[in-house]
């Protein structure tokens, strides 16, 4: 029997965090290449180092993003960020550009031609999850952790706090009684300061009624651990202090490890790439099982082979929350939505700039926008889910 009380724990990290930084530059030429191409494909990763970025990967797009654009398109990144700090600045650091061709081996097992349907990119599986332990159906503790650091963008940014700097982390611990979220036992943030002066007490004045203001105000009482700045000055952040990569915030952009992971990173790929594409459609294939109550729960996987359009697997686990017999869902849900490549792509639409911001603060529970982007948050499967069962 699955345990009904105890604590669970995630964390999130800032837009300005070095890993973070590289996936909004990684996403940001995916973008420029889909703007100019909707069928481009991108293959693109990023390492930031102090004052240092480097730029590599597989590219079948535009020919007017040359080198010298994908740079222009680095420092724009960058500066919106906020980096203009000693170690890394938008306007003075050093940028290597190293993209190639697509590999013709892999271009020829993913492209369609007049006997075949286009292929998955890769092998590999994918994980979708919703759960109802927030209006945006995502786990209360990614979804709060999130929650923080966005709130504290918004005021950097805004220029309301500016002794913030924007490499941040946050992490909250949630209670759980009765397998309900009804209190944060610990909240840890860790954040950049330009200040030099301050000290923890000092930053944890500045931050605490921002988070005070996104959690539930019954969630913090006396009992609530509270750890601000626990190593005391961060003055020296992003690339400048830790050497950032894309893709390595995976946990981070999912479901905070509530819900498995296939493995594979979100960007800098375009979205012929299955680990991009298939992960969204399993997360929109969950939120409407969940948000048309056939489940309180659900955990969709997804299994792919390199060049083979249509799905190997389709599973779902509800742990033991269903309303309807799972096998019968799954062939439903095979049924409302083509999930090959191409399918998934037509459906949400996502042969569109949308994804340098996905980059930070989550792919998932994230509101659908008017030109495309968070597609895969929409709950308009629900009748169709319904007329299959």
């Amino acid at each position: 029997m699955a345990r009904r009380s105890y604590h669970f724990t995630s964390e999130s990290v800032s837009e300005g965090h070095p890993d973070k930084v590289c996936d909004r530059i990684s996403d940001t030429i995916v973008d420029a290449h889909l703007a100019a191409v909707p069928e481009a494909r991108v293959a693109c990763e990023t390492l930031a180092t102090t004052n240092r970025v480097v730029i590599a990967g597989e590219v079948r797009g535009s020919a007017d993003i040359d080198a010298e654009a994908v740079k222009r398109l680095a420092r724009e990144a960058v500066r919106d960020i906020g980096y203009e700090q000693e170690g890394f600045h938008w306007d003075n650091c050093d940028i290597e550009v190293l993209l190639h061709e697509q590999s013709s081996d892999i271009a020829q097992g993913v492209d369609s031609r007049e006997n075949k349907d286009e292929g998955a990119g890769d092998q590999g599986i994918m994980f979708g999850y919703a759960c109802r332990e927030t209006p945006e159906l995502m786990p209360a503790p990614i979804h709060y952790a999130h929650k923080i650091l966005r709130r504290l963008a918004e005021v950097r940014h805004a220029g309301t706090e500016p002794a913030l700097g924007p490499d941040a982390k946050s992490q909250v611990t949630v209670d759980y009684r009765d397998g309900q979220p009804v209190a944060v036992s610990s909240i840890v943030l860790s954040t950049q300061h330009l200040d030099e002066t301050l000290e923890s007490a000092d930053v944890r004045r500045i931050v605490e009624p921002y988070i005070r203001e996104v959690l539930p105000e019954s969630w913090i009482s006396s009992d609530t651990v509270w750890h601000v700045n626990p190593t005391g000055k961060f003055v020296i952040g992003g690339p400048d202090g830790d050497c950032g990569l894309t893709g390595r915030k995976i946990i981070v952009d999912t479901y905070g490890g509530a819900a498995p992971h296939g493995g594979g990173a979100f960007s800098g790929k375009d979205p012929t790439k299955v680990d991009r594409s298939a992960a969204y459609a399993a997360r929109y294939l969950a939120k409407n099982v969940v948000a048309g109550g056939f489940a309180e729960r659900c955990t969709i996987q997804l299994s792919y082979a390199i060049g083979v359009p249509q799905p190997l697997s389709i599973f779902v686990d509800t742990q033991g929350t269903a309303t309807v017999d799972e096998a019968a869902l799954e062939k439903a849900l095979g049924q409302v939505m083509d999930l090959s490549p191409r399918g998934i792509r037509q459906r949400l639409g996502l042969n569109r700039p949308i994804y340098a911001r996905t980059s930070a603060y989550g792919h998932f529970g994230r509101d659908p926008e008017p030109d495309g982007g968070f597609s895969w948050e929409r709950t308009d499967l629900i009748d169709a889910i319904s007329d299959a069962l």
